[in-house]
């Protein structure tokens, strides 16, 4: 069997669990997620697995138990909205076909395995993400499950509707010694593996994230007869910041700094701008890097308003820290990949989190990146080839045999 033809294909009967006809929108608890479990389900068993709901709204695909801890393969479902047919999803199909392929050919994984679809790692529906890894780390906070979404709906009361048994969760939290790692394949979501012209590398780490709530407060006026000197124009001050923290991150190198979001007010075309908000987010696999950008950035901040005669507050919103992965599973991963493509292997960073990252607070982990075309996620257009899927399969097959 043509093991990237066959991914290919079960990848784009998936897809259809969508709520848009372009792109991928699935949502955790929803409709389109239960149509996707179906899916999986078949999968799992004819990778010779047994699955089952949890009372999350995982998938869990069991192997028959055998000696010792079990390593856990997989990632998750959901996608975000318009977005590719991989991300996610092809982390659960491959470790399926990487199974589905020992058992054809009469040949069994060294250690017990199960094969997870967790629900929701996007944190698209809900202002949080991940549910599923942290309770079964024991590290989710019972008080997201009162988050809503955008219509009033919270995380408990989705997962009810769902089949999940909110009240349950803490009975899902595994032991240490039970587990003897967790294992992600992943699109990369970057143009790195393509530049190398290689189908698949080894991650390192995966990146640490802050984000900061910064607000610049100036004075607004008439356009034309207020003149330029005096003025304390919030949105220049800000502009200042920003060419500001790109230049800086440029420099440094490691750090990718990101203002994503911007509002002003009162927001009229002959109205000096008094009021910008904005979000300025960083990330870094060192978070020695990060927390020195962060220092470096307030500072600008600073230094911009006041050029413009402005207030400034700058407060950071979210943090979490970076997770390097584990360095003998690491390694194992390293050797199959570079078995499988001809002794070529290759280290990267993950500069986006991922259910990996979670599952740390539970056990080691490691990552498999697998090149997509342009280094193009979370769009329409996100693509990876059969060739590069079948490789994947390939090292799997071999990181499961040799374990």
């Amino acid at each position: 069997m043509n093991w990237g033809e066959e991914a290919q294909a079960r990848l784009s009967r998936i897809a259809a669990c969508s709520t848009t006809a372009e792109g991928v929108s699935r949502l955790p608890f929803s409709g389109e997620h239960a149509a996707a479990l179906d899916h999986i389900r078949g999968w799992m068993v004819r990778a010779g697995l047994t699955p089952e709901m949890t009372a999350s709204g995982t998938l869990v695909g069991r192997s028959a138990k055998g000696e010792g801890p079990t390593l856990i393969l997989g990632s998750h479902q959901d996608s975000v909205p318009h977005g590719g047919r991989y991300d996610g999803i092809m982390g659960v199909l491959l470790p399926c076909l990487a199974l589905e392929k020992m058992q054809l050919d009469g040949r069994q994984p060294a250690v017990p395995v199960e094969v997870v679809a967790f629900a929701d790692e996007e944190g698209v529906r809900f202002p949080t993400a991940l549910i599923g890894p942290r309770a079964l780390a024991g590290t989710l906070d019972p008080a997201a499950l009162d988050l809503t979404d955008a219509d009033g709906i919270s995380i408990a009361e989705a997962m009810a509707g769902f089949g999940g048994s909110p009240d349950q969760l803490s009975t899902l939290q595994r032991r240490p010694e039970d587990v003897l790692g967790f294992v992600e394949v992943h699109i990369e979501q970057g143009p790195v593996l393509e530049t190398e012209g290689l189908a698949l590398g080894t991650v390192t780490g995966i990146c640490g994230i802050e984000r900061n709530a910064i607000v610049f407060t100036g004075e607004t006026g008439h356009a034309g007869t207020m003149p330029m000197a005096g003025r304390k124009d919030a949105l220049v001050a800000a502009a200042d910041f920003i060419s500001g923290i790109n230049r800086l991150a440029k420099e440094q190198g490691e750090v990718r700094a990101t203002v994503g979001t911007l509002s002003l007010a009162p927001g009229a075309v002959n109205a000096i701008p008094k009021r910008v908000e904005l979000v300025l987010e960083l990330r870094a696999v060192d978070d020695a890097q990060r927390l020195s950008m962060h220092d470096a950035a307030r500072a600008l901040a600073g230094q911009s308003s006041a050029a413009m005669g402005c207030g400034l507050s700058f407060e950071r919103t979210y943090s979490q820290t970076a997770v390097l992965c584990d360095p003998r599973l690491q390694a194992r991963v390293a050797n199959a990949v570079s078995a499988t493509q001809g002794g070529t292997g290759f280290d990267l960073p993950s500069g986006a989190t991922h259910d990996a990252s979670a599952m740390s607070d539970l056990c080691p982990v490691a990552m498999m990146f697998v090149r997509c075309r342009g280094g193009v996620s979370h769009r329409p257009d996100e693509f990876v080839t059969d060739a590069d899927m079948a490789l994947a399969v390939d090292a799997l097959d071999h990181l499961l045999a040799g374990f």
